[in-house]
């Protein structure tokens, strides 16, 4: 009995030492590019702390209205750094926050939709939409609302740099976040989209998608900064620490994101 009893006590310190001396709860506010990611991020976190976090996903602008709004968010992960730095100039979070990672867009089809484009041609698929145009068909081009989603600030930047800007109104569909996008451009009527890499590189994705990366040179960098809100507690700051650590930036690698 004794030898059972020591094995219970030796087990319950394995407990004891593994998890935190009190698990909390954090609620995050994440970029849609980073639903994959980041969801990956957060069960390895669980796991290993026994904290639990409640992840939303959406677009950042619309994150950074509602935080400056009272919304309970602890932790804020944007694919636009200047959302970070304008909530911190109006004093909502703890400090400037950190770049955890900087995101590529990338032209998305459905496998099947015809050749993908080119390092050449990397908007060839646009150009097919328009020509389609012109002979009495409307097939749909999606990118995110520019007005609040940086991959869709990006997305226009592209076709703006490509001449197309103008050209792809009448086809041109908006999704409320890249997320969104992503589900439109491989909708039955899209041509195709203008998308996050990240979620292009998703297996759910992967497994009936084509893409090409746009060159980082036709868009400002998508530099993405995250930053702990003044309603910041334990569980958050433990997440915002282990996302900064070899674990959490290898994940965010392994889904097309650059961390250097």
């Amino acid at each position: 009995m004794r030898g059972l009893c020591g094995c219970g006590l030796w087990m319950a310190w394995l407990l004891a030492v593994a998890m935190p001396a009190s698990a909390g709860t954090a609620t995050v506010a994440a970029a849609s590019d980073l639903q994959f990611a980041l969801t990956e991020a957060a069960e390895r976190f669980e796991h290993e702390t026994g904290h639990t976090l409640r992840l939303n996903f959406g677009s950042s602008g619309n994150f950074r209205r509602q935080i400056a709004q009272g919304a309970p968010f602890e932790l804020f992960l944007s694919a636009d750094e200047r959302y970070v730095e304008a909530l911190h100039d109006e004093g909502y979070t703890r400090d400037e926050g950190v770049i955890y990672a900087v995101g590529r867009l990338v032209w998305l089809q459905r496998a099947g939709q015809g050749e993908a484009p080119g390092e050449d041609m990397p908007l060839a698929g646009v150009e097919k939409a328009l020509a389609r145009y012109a002979n009495g068909e409307r097939p749909r081009i999606a990118l995110a609302n520019p007005e609040h989603a940086p991959y869709g600030v990006a997305a226009k930047q592209a076709l703006t740099h490509a001449g197309l800007w103008s050209q792809t109104e009448p086809l041109r569909v908006l999704g409320e976040n890249v997320s969104q996008a992503t589900q439109f451009a491989l909708s039955d009527d899209a041509q195709g989209g203008l998308v996050a890499y990240s979620l292009a590189l998703a297996p759910p994705l992967a497994e009936r998608s084509e893409y090409m990366l746009i060159p980082e040179g036709w868009h400002e960098p998508l530099r993405q900064r995250m930053v702990l809100t003044r309603q910041a507690g334990e569980a958050a700051q433990a997440f915002y620490a282990w996302l900064q650590q070899a674990e959490g930036r290898a994940i965010f690698q392994h889904y097309g994101f650059s961390t250097d």
